[in-house]
C-alpha cells in the first residue's frame, strides 16, 4: 500500500555521501556513527538514507543522514558532512517494508515509480529510506519520495 501526503522532519541531522555494495550499507552507517562519536556527538537513533544513484547499479551511492542531541555541529575531522538544524521534505509518497528489508526494498522501489507514474506525480527528490521502530518493538522500513 502507498501512502500520500507523507514527509520526512527531523532536527539536528548530519550527514556523509558514501559509495558501497549495498549489502555492505551497514558497514557505511556504523563508520558515520563512529565519526560522530569520535566528535564527542549523541546520536538519538534516528537514521534514514536517500539513495542518490540508480538503484540497480552495483555500487550504490547515497547520503546517510544520523540526528543529534546537539543542536550545534563543528567538524573537527578532515570528513566532508553536512548539518541542518531542520531537515523536511514534503509532500512525498512512502510505501512500508515490515519484513525482509533486502528483499522487498526492489519491488517497493519500482512500486513508487509506477505510482508516482500512473498519477502524473513529478519525482523531485531521491528516494528516502527510513528506518522505524513500533510502540510494540517491531522494526519495519518505510520508502518515500518527495513530489
Amino acid at each position: 500500500m502507498i501512502t500520500e501526503n507523507h514527509q520526512i522532519a527531523y532536527r539536528n541531522v548530519v550527514s556523509k555521501y558514501y559509495n558501497f555494495v549495498p549489502e555492505e550499507i551497514d558497514i557505511a552507517m556504523k563508520d558515520f556513527d563512529s565519526i560522530l562519536e569520535r566528535q564527542g556527538l549523541h546520536t538519538n537513533g534516528n537514521m534514514f538514507f536517500s539513495i542518490l544513484s540508480n538503484p540497480t547499479e552495483e555500487v550504490m551511492t547515497a547520503e546517510i543522514f544520523l540526528t543529534i542531541e546537539e543542536d550545534k555541529f563543528k567538524n573537527d575531522t578532515d570528513e566532508q558532512m553536512f548539518f541542518r538544524s531542520y531537515f523536511s521534505v514534503k509532500p512525498m509518497i512512502m510505501s512500508r517494508i515490515l519484513e525482509d528489508f533486502d528483499a522487498a526494498s526492489q519491488e517497493k522501489y519500482w512500486e513508487l515509480v509506477q505510482y508516482l507514474q500512473q498519477r502524473g506525480f513529478t519525482q523531485k527528490t531521491p528516494v528516502f529510506v527510513e528506518f522505524k521502530n513500533s510502540f510494540k518493538g517491531r522494526n519495519y522500513v518505510e520508502m518515500s519520495i518527495g513530489i
